[in-house]
């Protein structure tokens, strides 16, 4: 058995199931208007707009926590993208960066942000996983 013909096929078979389309977001520092109290979000960067599959985590349970004044529950999402994607040269997906839901055959998902909390490599994968949550 050939390890690469192998992986080649797994690769191609991972992308045949990336049905969603997705922003991957990196944004600049924000700011702060102090006369009216808001904050601003930084420019965005798109650093990858293309196919994806998006699946909740099995088991997650989400967690209940507070963000400024208000209760929000984390959800847990892992979002596969191709394997051979490239970003731009000494760019590294890095918790906190945003995937932006374009399109999907579920539509309750478009429109939904998700941040990363991280990101796995290998050689020996399928597809390039990325750990994100939903804060809504």
């Amino acid at each position: 058995m050939n390890l690469d013909a192998t992986l080649a096929a797994g690769r191609a078979m991972a992308e045949a199931r990336m049905r969603d389309t997705v922003r991957l977001i990196e944004r600049g520092p924000g700011g702060f208007d102090r006369a009216t109290g808001n904050s601003t979000p930084g420019p965005a960067t798109v650093l990858y707009e293309g196919r994806a599959r998006i699946r909740s985590v099995a088991q997650a349970s989400g967690e209940d926590t507070q963000a400024g004044e208000r209760e929000v529950r984390l959800l847990e999402y892992e979002v596969s993208l191709p394997w051979a994607t490239q970003l731009p040269a000494g760019t590294r997906v890095l918790p906190g960066m945003e995937i932006e839901v374009v399109d999907s055959r579920d539509t309750r998902m478009v429109g939904l942000t998700l941040w990363v909390t991280g990101a796995q490599f290998g050689d020996q994968t399928t597809a390039w996983r990325i750990s994100t949550e939903d804060r809504s």
